[in-house]
């Protein structure tokens, strides 16, 4: 019975693919876009908790008491005084609040990327000003050093020994 397994071993193999797939997985970008979708996603329902509870009600204050997400059309159907009622009656509607809610959404998680890009990039700007430690002698220069020095301790005690 252990033989059959050995055997069997030996003779089924993963596909080759099973390997790039494994190295894909454990590249270093992979990882960050899987950490910033998961960081997009909760940062989603900030933006949705801010634009309708903080922006929407100011927004609708300013223009008149308009609450933008019962701002829509009935294209067929009965006409009702909010968009929740036009949707369980039925009616199609034109939902132009939501689509004005979501373009809200959209500028606020816009200024956020680009305001957090911008940090990331005057970050990296500024470790790149900084001044790097010069590098280690190569060996090659190491050697060269040694033989000057000892060229010039010869010298040096030919020198004290004539004079």
């Amino acid at each position: 019975m252990a033989d059959l397994k050995t055997d069997l071993k030996a003779h089924v193999r993963a596909p080759s693919w099973v390997g790039e797939f494994r190295a894909f997985i454990m590249r270093g970008n992979v990882v960050d876009l899987a950490v910033g979708v998961v960081i997009g996603a909760a940062f989603t329902g900030i933006v949705n908790s801010l634009v309708k509870d903080v922006f929407n009600p100011v927004i609708g204050l300013l223009v008149g008491g308009i609450d933008f997400s019962n701002l829509f059309v009935t294209l067929k159907g009965p006409h009702e005084t909010t968009l929740e009622a036009a949707q369980k009656a039925g009616a199609v509607t034109l939902n132009l609040g939501l689509f004005v809610n979501a373009v809200i959404q959209f500028l606020i998680v816009a200024m956020a990327i680009f305001w957090m890009v911008k940090a990331l990039t005057r970050l990296h700007v500024r470790e790149e000003a900084k001044p790097a430690a010069p590098p280690a002698p190569s060996p090659t220069e190491v050697l060269l050093t040694e033989i000057r020095d000892e060229l010039v301790a010869r010298n040096n005690a030919q020198s004290t020994t004539q004079g």
